[in-house]
């Protein structure tokens, strides 16, 4: 326990440790500066306890998302003459475990939202076409050369009564200038009986941003990062000491 004295002055308090001749006030601007207590001040008691080990927050508050954490929707957009693309991460899917634990059950995939063009710098969102991206297509996209094309199918009900009744075709194509790639979406939908395509440009530069966001968000749509977070050392101490011939030992020791 620690006894300092705070005296009241014109300027406000200002607290003293009696075992030392200087003070400190509170309000004076930084850098801060050292004053001698005026004898004539009035004094008051006051007593503090303090720890002189610092108090840190808790690593996992940083690392482990707090239940009560707001929703954040994101997404990066390209505009262009006839067409507008939007590019939105989803989310992986976790199931709870009896033993309290979770397990991934589904990856997450990257969202490609298709707008066609309204007039000038206006789209039609109403008349979107969306397709989405799985961990190893946004792969694919990612090893793209300047002059390499790829290309996806996907039926939405597939295995389901209605398939093929509607097929989306995605392409990745370089442009014939080699100053980027188009991305082309077309889509039949024999249900509605429509038929529809949406290209867009994309250039080197805008290009180059969307394979650094694959690059960065690929290991959360694969859940990486929940396991990361989770590891402890005293957890991994448990584990090794439970079973100290484990198949990773027993790989690493040949």
């Amino acid at each position: 326990m620690l006894n300092l004295s705070l005296s009241s002055t014109q300027g406000g308090y200002i607290i003293q440790n009696p075992k030392s001749p200087f003070i400190f006030n509170p309000h004076l601007s930084s850098p801060p500066t050292i004053k001698f207590i005026n004898p004539s001040s009035r004094k008051l008691s006051l007593k503090c306890q303090y720890s002189d080990q610092q108090q840190r927050p808790d690593a996992s508050s940083y690392s482990q998302p707090r239940e009560d954490a707001p929703k954040v929707f994101i997404g990066h957009s390209i505009y262009k003459g006839k067409a507008a693309l939007t590019v939105e991460p989803r989310p992986p899917e976790f199931a709870p475990l009896d033993s309290g634990a979770f397990k991934l059950t589904k990856e997450g995939f990257v969202l490609l939202q298709f707008a066609p063009s309204a007039g000038v710098r206006q789209y039609d969102w109403s008349r979107k076409q969306v397709f989405s991206l799985s961990v190893t297509e946004i792969g694919s996209i990612i090893s793209l050369g300047a002059k390499d094309s790829c290309e996806f199918f996907h039926d939405p009900f597939k295995g389901k009564s209605d398939e093929g009744r509607v097929r989306k075709v995605l392409k990745v194509e370089p442009l014939p200038d080699g100053s980027g790639h188009f991305f082309n979406l077309s889509v039949q939908n024999k249900l509605i009986n429509m038929d529809e395509s949406i290209y867009i440009p994309v250039t080197k530069a805008e290009f180059a941003i969307l394979v650094s966001a694959f690059n960065f968000v690929v290991p959360y749509l694969l859940g990486w990062h929940t396991f990361v977070n989770s590891i402890k050392p005293q957890d991994s101490t448990r584990l090794n000491n439970g079973n100290p011939r484990s198949g990773a030992d027993l790989e690493w020791s040949r």
